[in-house]
């Protein structure tokens, strides 16, 4: 039987990078073989709704996630399988949502790309389109009234998020708040099948940062060392007390921008760039030419990981759906169907 992957088992932030990049390269191979996992499911018609993966994203997914501690607050998007699970979400926790059984935290409710645990720091996904900037701003306003210290927030973004206006209102109100939040912008290139090219005509969108007032950082998004390293930087940053911190990576979405869609839009060029390039494999890549892992390491990685996966989707095969004849549904605000 696999040991799982505890996110109480990242390394401290003042590891050597060795360890940070073997623990961040396996939350990249658990999301992304967890997400295979799920998309197969949904060809099967075992899951409904939509899917929406973050193959070539886990890279920068994976920082979110380790850069967090306990007592801070993720508030991830649709692509964010690795952060989510980084920073402590249980692997049944993502398969009980998307199969819709009454044990997952949302119950069987509300779609399967809306769950979270408030009280543990996972805010469920209100829309990946903006809305996460202003209620992550809101979650951090209330912790200085309520004179909570030392925490921080992080939420992601897609490259077609930035244009909305809730980015700008909440970036705007964390900005003169000076708020403890990391923003943190994959772009992929395409705000679904739109491209850059027709979304904003500065040069990059880290400059961005610079009419808000606040500090502005890129990364690969290809490579985990670099998402690592920048991401650890804003967060520190942000712990410290210098504001919002804004991260812009820069990546391509290495599938549709769901299952349902083949992303045949994509400029097959873009494939062929530093951006096309599958942030799994280089990491991968950077383990065996460091030596940092053996071949015989990560194969036993993916063996362990595949049959964790397994296991958990057998046991949530065997748990009940919602009966609509004798469920509550009555809003989770009421105080018998408050969180724990």
């Amino acid at each position: 039987m696999p040991v799982p992957l505890e996110a109480s088992a990242n390394p401290p932030t003042n590891a050597p990078l060795m360890d940070r990049f073997r623990t961040g390269y396996r939350w990249m191979l658990l999301a992304r073989m967890t997400e295979e996992k799920i998309a197969s499911l949904y060809r099967t018609g075992k899951i409904v709704g939509g899917v929406f993966l973050g193959k070539g994203q886990e890279a920068l997914s994976t920082a979110v996630g380790m850069s967090l501690r306990k007592g801070d607050y993720l508030a991830p998007l649709i692509r964010d399988q690795a952060a989510r699970m980084a920073f402590g979400e249980p692997l049944l926790d993502t398969l009980r949502t998307y199969m819709g059984v009454r044990s997952g935290p949302m119950r069987g409710r509300d779609g399967n790309i809306h769950r979270g645990r408030p009280s543990e720091g996972v805010l469920a996904m209100i829309s990946h389109l903006g809305a996460m900037v202003p209620a992550l701003a809101g979650v951090l306003m209330a912790h200085r009234f309520q004179g909570i210290q030392n925490t921080i927030g992080a939420t992601c973004i897609g490259d077609g998020g930035t244009s909305t206006g809730a980015f700008h209102e909440g970036l705007n109100l964390a900005a003169v708040e000076r708020l403890p939040m990391v923003v943190v912008v994959a772009n992929n290139q395409y705000a679904y099948s739109t491209p850059n090219t027709r979304q904003f005509v500065c040069n990059d969108l880290v400059d961005k940062a610079l009419g808000y007032g606040i500090d502005g950082h890129s990364a690969d998004g290809t490579c985990l060392q670099s998402c690592l390293e920048v991401l650890q930087l804003a967060a520190d940053r942000a712990r410290s007390g210098h504001g919002p911190q804004l991260v812009v990576a820069s990546l391509l979405r290495l599938t549709g921008h769901g299952e349902h869609d083949d992303g045949s839009y994509i400029d097959p060029l873009l494939r062929k760039t530093p951006v096309g390039r599958d942030c799994l494999k280089l990491a991968e890549e950077k383990l065996l030419a460091n030596s940092w892992a053996t071949p015989a390491e990560i194969a036993l990685w993916h063996s362990e990981t595949q049959q964790q996966i397994e296991d958990s989707v057998a046991v949530t095969l065997r748990e009940p759906l919602p009966d609509p004849a004798h469920e509550d549904w009555c809003a989770l605000s009421n105080r018998h169907l408050a969180e724990g």
